[in-house]
Formats: C-alpha cells, structure tokens, sequence
C-alpha cells in the first residue's frame, strides 16, 4: 500500500455542475494522461500513479464536483450524465484532443460516456475496476440510495464511523490510517456529509444500461484491469467487460481489492506502463 498523504490541488475549473479543482504533473510536451477517479474518492487515490507517470507523461488529475475539494452545494447534479458533460468540458478547457485516460470505479462510467455519448476521442483506455455493467451497486449502497433522505440526517459521530467503515472495505490488504483519514475527511464536515450522500442517490443504473449495449462498437485500445480480491465489484465483471469490447486486454492485480491504486500501486503503474508503450 502507499501511505503518502501530501496532496493538494491547485487550480480550478468553472463547470456546468460547479468548481472543479484540478492539477497537473509533468513537462510540457510529453504525451497526456488524464486520471479519473472514484466513488466515494477523488484524485488522491491517484497520487503515487499519477507522480510515476509524471516521469514520462504529463498528468491531468482532477476532483469531480461534488468529491474531494471541488465544489459540493445543494441541488448539485453529481450524476454520472453530469460528470461525463464536465469531463468532456474539461478536456476542452485542457486543449486535449486525443489523451490516454485511466479510470476507477465510477469514473469508469464517466469516461465511457464521455466517449460513447458526447464523442470525446482517447488515444488509448484504461478500466480499473469500473463501474460498467449491470448489475451494479453493493447492498449497503443500495441501501442508502433508497434511504439518502434519512442517512443525511445521522449525527455526525455516526455519519463518520459509517463513512470510515465503507471506505475501509475497498482495501483488501486494509489502509494506513493517515490514509483512510485523507480519504474520509472531504466527508465529514456539513456540506460534505449531504454531498456523501447526495451522491449516492444520484448514482443510478440507467447511465450505465444507456452505454452497455455500445461497448462492442468501442475501437480504441483498452484495458481492464481488476483487483482479484475486489469485494465491491467481483473480478468476474472485469474478464466480462474485457470480452465485450473487442480485442480489450485483462489484467488482474494479486492481493488488491477495489482500491488498486492503493493496494498495489506499483502493479498498477506497471501495468498502465506496458499498456501505454502498446503499438497503435
């Protein structure tokens, strides 16, 4: 696992679903890479990946409204539709017209969609443990998606042992406390636990059922790659997304759950490497 927890983003977006806080690692002139992050995370998760690929690649990490330090407010629209619309506005705002992108959980979807439904072009993608096939959701998240309204209004002490507990779960080998820490505190104060779980009820099914039935016309390179002890989403989705997208390569992680990037970050980055030095 990788215990670093110096992050911090220093720029912002103006998008359609609020502020965007964003970075990027590299020089200039090296070829792009654009990091998407998941559910309940943000680019943090990406720090010891996205500082490797710094080596030969500039690196684009960004927080998605509604996560991390980006813009939470009530009413927000942080839905999967909405995400990929930002991200594609983003990519514009970055002058990227074909990057290579990588993308967790969640951001998964987003990258599909920007790419399926609003035409973004990649050079070359790279699934880790995505959220791309039905079904999809845990029982503790469907939980909370139909009950948002009552979670919303757990004391705080309570709200955050949940929020600790759930994050906890998506390591297999388990978190370095300073970690879990980073990754729980965008959550704990006021606006951070409504937009916990604002998130949660806004995450439906039907953005994935409207891309799923187009993952056999994708014809970029991509890659799948999965955590094998992934309690989130079993590993079995990965090799059947793999084998929808045609001539999409697999690759498991050893002894990594659902957070990859932190449970094998060097396996991770190895991999994306070899994937990337790919002939197109």
């Amino acid at each position: 696992m990788t215990t670093g927890t110096d992050w911090q983003l220093t720029r912002t977006f103006t998008s359609s679903s609020g502020d965007v806080c964003w970075d990027r690692l590299g020089q200039p002139g090296r070829p792009p890479v654009v990091l998407l992050h998941g559910t309940p995370f943000s680019s943090f998760v990406w720090r010891a990946v996205a500082r490797s690929l710094a080596r030969d690649h500039r690196v684009f990490v960004w927080d998605m409204p509604g996560y991390g330090t980006s813009e939470k407010a009530e009413g927000q629209d942080v839905s999967l539709a909405a995400q990929g619309r930002v991200f594609t506005e983003l990519l514009s705002h970055w002058g990227l017209a074909e990057p290579l992108v990588v993308a967790h959980d969640f951001g998964g979807a987003v990258a599909l969609r920007a790419h399926l439904l609003h035409g973004v072009g990649y050079r070359a993608l790279a699934l880790v443990d995505p959220v791309a096939l039905a079904p999809w959701g845990s029982p503790f998240f469907r939980l909370v998606r139909e009950h948002a309204d009552v979670f919303e209004r757990l004391p705080p002490t309570l709200h955050a042992a949940l929020v600790r507990e759930y994050v906890t779960s998506a390591s297999a080998p388990g978190l370095h406390p300073a970690v879990l820490d980073r990754l729980v505190e965008p959550w704990l104060d006021d606006p951070g636990q409504a937009a916990f779980y604002r998130q949660i009820a806004q995450a439906e099914q039907r953005y994935t059922d409207e891309i799923q039935g187009r993952y056999a016309g994708i014809d970029i390179p991509t890659l799948v790659c999965w955590g094998e002890d992934d309690t989130w989403i079993p590993v079995a989705k990965g090799r059947e997304l793999a084998a929808l997208v045609p001539g999409a390569r697999f690759e498991s992680i050893a002894g990594a759950g659902h957070l990859v990037q932190e449970d094998g970050p060097a396996e991770l980055t190895a991999a994306l490497i070899a994937f990337f030095r790919l002939p197109r």
